[in-house]
């Protein structure tokens, strides 16, 4: 029985990591990331869910013919050096390898927060009352 639990237990670490490679993947080959919301807001482009499930085309509609360098559809027309602020705010400066090993120390360290879990929970209820 003592062996069953241990490698049953065992067996989380491989999962976890597969779990995170499949999570990590899906949200970086999805179209409409984070980087691209943030440019469509700035252009004044609706980014809702009604417009994405309706097929909104303003994003189409509103793109010029002089394109720039990036790779994102709703940067024509804004300045590069905004576009590269933003690309390093959110990690996509970047390679995805580096981003992936960021992402997993963070999710076994808790890491980006600068307070303990249970002090920012009764941080945020001593602030809610």
């Amino acid at each position: 029985m003592l062996a069953y639990i241990i490698r049953r237990l065992l067996l989380i670490v491989p999962t976890l990591l597969g779990i995170l490679t499949l999570n990590f993947v899906i949200i970086q080959a999805a179209p409409g990331g984070p980087v691209e919301q943030m440019i469509a807001q700035l252009e004044g482009i609706e980014t809702g869910t009604s417009t994405r499930i309706g097929g909104g085309t303003q994003a189409e509609i509103r793109r010029t013919t002089d394109s720039s360098n990036s790779n994102y559809r709703g940067a024509q027309g804004l300045d590069p050096d905004l576009i590269a602020k933003i690309e390093k705010m959110y990690g996509f400066d970047k390679p995805p390898m580096e981003r992936f090993l960021t992402m997993v120390k963070n999710y076994f360290t808790l890491g980006g927060f600068d307070k303990p879990p249970m002090e920012r929970f009764l941080t945020m209820v001593k602030n809610y009352f």
